[in-house]
């Protein structure tokens, strides 16, 4: 009798996590460069930043602005608790459907931020859609990576990531055993950022948020529940 082919484990088929969040870490650096280039000095991915740019703006810093950044806040927050609820729904499950749902959602999110700078670019309602469509994507999101739990890649973030490539460096304890990807996080939020930042220049703010949420999207089609 033929020897049966064994069946592969659903959770291993397409792109891995890590790879996944690299991507995603660039579209943090595309979403923080529409948002502060674009929206009035405000964070929706970095809420480090954000939280410093508060602060600033309830000093009454120019070009702050306390209502945008609180926005901001609020509703990264509101979607971090989204993200959490679909955590305590569906994070005992498979990692590959759960990462895709949180996915598809920042897709629907991200791309409606983007149709509404397409459609309403000098509207007055513009910035605070785009910062609350941006930023519930972008709470929802870290909510579920935190759960994912892959070490170096928040996909918003990089101070530990920053201070565990330099305190582990050879000049360091030179225990680095994951340098290179610390690394990879750095040069993404980096390239990100600066690919965002020429696109808000040059073209607006509709081209870089689509592009956030077509990487989004085929992510979300790709994506595997293994490290």
């Amino acid at each position: 009798m033929p020897t049966p082919t064994p069946m592969r484990d659903p959770e291993t088929r397409g792109l891995r996590l890590v790879t996944v969040l690299l991507v995603l870490t660039v579209v943090s650096g595309l979403i923080d460069a529409v948002s502060y280039l674009g929206l009035g000095r405000v964070f929706t991915a970095n809420m480090t930043g954000n939280v410093v740019v508060l602060g600033f703006a309830a000093a009454g810093a120019p070009g702050f602005s306390v209502p945008h950044t609180a926005t901001s806040l609020v509703c990264f927050l509101l979607g971090a608790v989204a993200g959490g609820r679909l955590t305590a729904r569906h994070g005992r499950g498979s990692r590959r459907s759960w990462a895709r749902l949180t996915l598809a959602a920042e897709t629907v999110l991200v791309g409606a931020s983007a149709a509404v700078a397409f459609a309403w670019p000098d509207a007055v309602g513009t910035q605070y859609a785009l910062i609350a469509l941006t930023a519930l994507a972008m709470g929802m999101r870290n909510a579920t990576v935190r759960k994912l739990g892959v070490p170096d890649l928040t996909t918003t973030v990089l101070t530990m990531t920053l201070t565990a490539l330099a305190a582990e460096s050879r000049l360091g304890d030179g225990t680095g055993h994951r340098s290179p990807r610390r690394t990879a996080a750095a040069f993404a939020m980096a390239g990100g950022a600066c690919l965002g930042a020429w696109l808000v220049l040059h073209h607006g703010l509709g081209i870089p948020l689509l592009i956030a949420a077509l990487a989004s999207a085929v992510l979300a089609l790709v994506a595997s529940g293994r490290e």
